[in-house]
């Protein structure tokens, strides 16, 4: 399965600036997801990171990846966005930055689904610069149904 924006957003409650999944390369329902960023200089975080070498910060590299797996989980259980169900980031671990991820780079994100328990699921999830490894960390996410 394959997702444009338009179908991101009808999934995702992110909006610009904080969206940072442009496209669904492919989707297996219950089992892994790649997805891309493209990372472009007019994105407002590169105005203070750096100025006169900007990379993307660690911090918005792991919620890139725990966008595109909330992909994963919101698709494998039917959900679009809506009031009443949210996926929160729930825990990262053995968070590790391979290579500093630079405008114009088109940042591979990959999330597989490890396991799934009473609305908490476990990824190991990567991003890739033209095939060399940016980004990895094991994360979690949390499904809340609200009142």
């Amino acid at each position: 399965m394959q997702l444009d924006i338009y179908e991101i957003l009808n999934r995702l409650p992110h909006r610009y600036p904080f969206l940072l999944v442009d496209r669904v390369l492919k989707l297996e329902k219950g089992k892994r997801i790649e997805a891309l960023k493209n990372v472009s200089i007019d994105e407002a975080f590169f105005q203070g990171h750096f100025p006169r070498r900007p990379v993307m910060p660690g911090v918005l590299l792991l919620e890139a990846l725990a966008q595109a797996a909330g992909l994963l989980a919101i698709v494998t259980f039917g959900g679009v966005a809506d009031d009443k169900t949210m996926y929160y980031f729930g825990g990262i671990h053995a968070a590790r930055f391979k290579r500093p991820v630079e405008p114009g780079d088109q940042l591979t994100l990959h999330a597989k689904l490890l396991r799934h328990k009473a609305g908490v699921f476990k990824f190991r999830a990567s991003g890739y610069v033209e095939q060399q490894l940016a980004v990895e960390a094991d994360l979690l996410c949390t499904r809340a149904v609200l009142a």
